[in-house]
């Protein structure tokens, strides 16, 4: 199976799941999510792959849902919770750096077959989730605040120009951040710029690709939201 396909596949799931999150667990479901996919993104993103022929990385689905689960919660509950879903991604990103790291420090004993797996995943994962912590924190509250501005100026109408602006603006300034910060001197500078560039592309592609799942999650209410809106009535 191709990667071009895995990713269409992956990206399915994972927006799928993120609507089913926001329809059953609502706000605090949506949250969660963005610290849960906070630390999976930040393993992810340490394999390298070739996508129509390119240089990339993974991850990209997975921090494009933290994106779309922000705006989500800017749509349908506030910026309060948005900037709470912020500082929760990034606490739950420095929680993994400290589990990784502390795991390292202990001596396996004859019989463990993990060490050598996480020796090589959890040293280079060090820098790259100081390098995501920084730009995550820089490029999230950049969304939720761009995202708050165009609500205003728009008046809360065309969703999808305020979520592909956001999440293709925000998306692209984390990953060139993230890129330069976590592989300078990993890899060559112009691998870095084809790594940059394909990867933004990908992005771009995959934020087009979510604007129906913000609809979608807009449309889908908790009973929660249901009961709210029956008493404003």
């Amino acid at each position: 199976m191709s990667n071009e396909l895995l990713l269409l596949i992956e990206a399915l799931f994972i927006f799928g799941s993120l609507l089913l999150t926001k329809k059953f667990l609502g706000k605090y479901g949506l949250i969660a999510w963005v610290a849960v996919v906070g630390v999976l993104a930040n393993i992810q993103v340490n394999e390298s792959i070739d996508l129509f022929g390119l240089s990339a990385t993974l991850g990209n689905v997975l921090f494009a849902s933290s994106f779309l689960a922000t705006d989500m919660l800017s749509e349908c509950y506030g910026k309060k919770y948005a900037k709470k879903a912020v500082f929760a991604g990034i606490g739950a990103m420095i929680f993994w750096i400290f589990v990784s790291q502390i795991t390292l420090l202990f001596q396996p004993n004859d019989i463990d077959v993990a060490n050598g797996a996480f020796q090589s995943l959890f040293t280079i994962s060090l820098r790259t989730t100081i390098a995501s912590v920084i730009m995550y924190a820089i490029a999230n509250f950049a969304d939720v605040q761009l995202f708050h501005k165009l609500s205003k100026i728009t008046k809360g109408k065309h969703l999808w120009l305020r979520n592909n602006i956001c999440t293709i603006t925000c998306n692209c300034l984390e990953n060139f951040g993230f890129v330069f910060l976590a592989f300078y001197g990993v890899f060559p500078t112009a691998d870095l710029w084809s790594i940059a560039l394909v990867t933004c592309l990908i992005e771009v592609i995959i934020a087009l690709f979510d604007t129906p799942f913000a609809y979608l999650g807009r449309k889908l209410k908790t009973k929660e939201e249901k009961q709210l809106e029956m008493a404003k009535e």
